[in-house]
């Protein structure tokens, strides 16, 4: 099983599903989410965590139009792995909007994670401004780590 991103996500992008998931699995266009089928572990996770049920697992019967479009889809468009303001500020318009793909679809590639935004969402997480284990290993013994070997 794997979890598929219906016609549901577009023009909402919550995000909240990419912030749960553990295997960063999630790709972004500019108008919805999608799941690389083959990086999925089916942990339903994003199931759970989207607000506007736009995520089954594919074996239920309304994945099936889904299916291809995420597996297509997610290996053009960049990933995406944190949650830094890509939600539409009208999102809650569209969450019961009819016919969405024909309407809204978009096969451009949203922006994905750029440096920047990862910077600023690490920059204002506690957890991740602690020093880990590697970068006092790299301050000890910096010749391991340069580029000249």
């Amino acid at each position: 099983m794997t979890g598929v991103i219906t016609d549901a996500c577009i023009k909402c992008k919550h995000m909240d599903c990419v912030e749960v998931c553990p295997v960063d699995a999630f790709y972004e266009g500019e108008t919805m989410l999608v799941i690389n089928p083959r990086e999925c572990v089916d942990c339903s996770c994003c199931i759970e965590a989207c607000p506007t049920d736009a995520i089954v697992f594919d074996t239920e019967p309304r994945a099936a139009p889904w299916l291809e479009l995420n597996a297509t889809y997610s290996e053009i468009w960049p990933n995406v792995t944190i949650k830094a303001g890509q939600t539409p500020a009208d999102a809650a318009d569209f969450h019961h909007v009819a016919d969405k793909y024909a309407r809204y679809f978009s096969a451009n590639p949203g922006a994905g994670d750029s440096d920047d935004r990862v910077a600023a969402v690490r920059a204002a997480c506690g957890h991740c401004r602690r020093e880990t284990l590697l970068d006092r290993w790299r301050k000890a013994v910096p010749r391991w780590f340069s580029a000249k070997g």
